[in-house]
């Protein structure tokens, strides 16, 4: 038999018995110091019960640490099956993870490319607004212009044509 820790303690009632027996043994022996066979036989019966639950204790002492034992080395395998499911999902982001700092890469050269051609077409479109406001000025003062000449050339005409008739009388007259 292997040699543990020390056995527990039997149960209350065990004890109690046990060292009724015992006393009952010890009391006999104070009074005429030898045992009679009765007694001899109720510590020899004491004694193989004592043994028998000694025994008994062992025996469930050591099912319960095989249990144990079977219990760890089934976590010990759920541990090792959790690390390659853990290392397996790792793997599988992984080519992700690369794929997708390449694109933030990308995308922040693109920004960074997209920032002085923003203010380059914004500085455009002020100038472009600037030069259609200017032609849009020009035209208008053109229009007014040809406005002006329109009604300078009708006016002459008129002028021209009523001098031409006073002139066309004053030859009539003196015909």
């Amino acid at each position: 038999m292997i040699q543990t820790a020390p056995p527990p303690p039997p149960p209350p009632q065990q004890q109690q018995a046990l060292l009724t027996q015992s006393s009952q043994i010890s009391g006999s022996l104070s009074f005429n110091g030898n045992m009679t066979k009765e007694e001899e036989e109720m510590s020899k019966s004491a004694l193989s019960t004592f043994r028998a639950k000694e025994e008994e204790i062992e025996k469930k002492k050591m099912e319960v640490k095989e249990r144990v034992q079977a219990q760890l080395g089934r976590i010990e395998e759920e541990t090792k099956r959790l690390a390659n499911i853990r290392l397996e999902l790792e793997s599988l982001a992984d080519p992700m993870r690369k794929e997708v700092s390449a694109v933030r890469k990308k995308i922040d050269s693109v920004n960074k490319e997209l920032k002085p051609l923003g203010q380059t077409c914004q500085k455009k479109e002020r100038e472009y607004k600037e030069a259609l406001e200017a032609f849009n000025d020009k035209n208008k003062e053109k229009v007014q212009l040809i406005t002006k000449l329109m009604e300078l050339v009708s006016e002459s005409e008129k002028l021209r044509m009523k001098k031409l008739e006073e002139l066309s009388k004053s030859v009539e007259i003196t015909r």
